[in-house]
């Protein structure tokens, strides 16, 4: 019997099917440690989990540490600690080295949390990734924008999911972004040069440092994009066939650039750009599983739950390498507007068109509130064997849903 702790700060929908999965593997007792009350779990989860541990900060490293020696009194020694959020990467590695307890190690969570230093790796290593420069003064800024030119992409060096990430076009842009970066003497800024072309994910499961498998996606358009204009749909699309020319070199740069920052036994999620020129760019990479609604897609794409390919990965080392025979894809729906959600257009059409094609939704609803993310209102998942058709129902669905927010009814 394993005992392992999964470290969720909060138990959102998206994490419980994480914990639950691993709850659920044969031959492991799982605790979760959480800033969520145990009354808060829902019925299912209080009944899988062998443990709870409730903290005040489950980004604090001691605080893990507390709870994990707390919790060895209830099960016994704990083998395997865990957690997916990409913010908690570095302070998981740190409790894990304070209890000797396997799994990744703090220079390697630095290399992948820390973009900056992420880069300065792959770099060092000839792995293909945009100009970067860590900036901590206006010169430094001005320096780095008169070498590389415009756009510029600036971001936190250690961000997640794209926030607080702009793309600076003109001098009036990098003008009004240095004014906010100031206003913070100690804040530092990672400055990149804006990558032109494709934008795609190179999901993959490395097993004691060698990567045994992957998986590609295409975002249209780009995830900067997207966040540049809220009210734009959005598509990601899973290719039912991903060994051709067209995804060569990232096969052979992905596994290299892994292997380079230290990521031994993980299922990692990598963004890439395919350049016109027919190279690729590494954009960022996280040692965690993917957000987004890919991980169920990956899942639908493979006929397999990705939730507990996961779990038996990262708490037994096990890997069932799973074989590719659909393509999927999301469409993400956003609306027009602040506020709720007045009116939703366009559900009936696509349903009447797509009928079994559709695997998964979210609607959205009157009255919803806007939702923060840049996933949006509401999300359809479809599947097919052929991409073609798969590609065809995405944009019918961005193009003809249509959502209506306003500020107050």
């Amino acid at each position: 019997m394993v005992n392992a702790a999964f470290v969720a700060p909060f138990l959102l929908e998206a994490t419980s099917h994480f914990v639950l999965a691993a709850a659920r593997v044969p031959g492991v007792q799982l605790a979760v440690i959480t800033t969520t009350p145990r009354e808060q779990l829902s019925p299912e989860l209080r009944e899988a989990l062998a443990g709870h541990w409730q903290v005040s900060d489950g980004l604090d490293p001691q605080e893990i540490v507390d709870a994990v020696r707390d919790l060895q009194h209830q099960l016994g020694p704990i083998e395997r600690l865990i957690g997916i959020l990409e913010q908690l990467q570095v302070p998981l590695a740190q409790a894990r080295e304070a209890l000797g307890i396997p799994g990744l190690s703090v220079g390697s969570s630095r290399n992948v949390r820390d973009k900056s230093r992420m880069k300065e790796v792959l770099t060092a290593a000839g792995l293909p990734c945009a100009r970067h420069q860590l900036v901590h003064q206006t010169q430094q800024a001005t320096a780095f924008r008169d070498l590389v030119g415009f756009p510029i992409v600036a971001k936190p060096p250690d961000g997640a999911g794209a926030k607080a990430t702009f793309r600076l076009d003109t001098a009036h842009d990098f003008d009004s972004w240095l004014a906010m970066a100031q206003r913070d003497p100690s804040e530092v800024w990672l400055l990149e040069e804006f990558l032109t072309g494709r934008e795609h994910t190179f999901d993959s499961v490395t097993l004691n440092g060698q990567t045994l498998w992957s998986s590609i996606a295409d975002y249209a358009p780009p995830p900067l994009e997207v966040l540049r204009n809220p009210w734009m749909q959005w598509t990601v699309l899973l290719p039912h066939e991903i060994g051709g020319a067209e995804y060569a070199e990232i096969h052979r740069v992905g596994p290299a650039a892994l292997q380079a920052l230290g990521v031994d036994t993980a299922f990692s999620h990598m963004e890439w750009f395919a350049r016109p020129d027919g190279s690729v760019a590494i954009s960022e990479v996280g040692a965690r599983p993917p957000g987004a609604q890919l991980a169920g897609m990956i899942g639908l794409s493979h006929d397999v739950d990705f939730f507990t390919l996961w779990a038996r990965l990262v708490l037994l080392g096990q890997f069932d390498r799973p074989d590719r025979v659909y393509a999927a894809g999301t469409a993400y729906l956003r609306g027009m507007g602040r506020g709720r959600v007045r009116a939703v257009h366009g559900i009936e059409e696509v349903q009447a068109a797509l009928g079994d094609l559709v695997v998964a939704a979210r609607l959205p609803s009157r009255g919803q509130a806007a939702s923060p993310s840049y996933e949006g209102e509401g999300f359809i998942t479809v599947r097919h064997w052929d991409t073609h058709v798969v590609q065809e129902a995405l944009d019918r669905i961005v193009s003809t849903v249509r959502i209506e927010l306003v500020e107050s009814e």
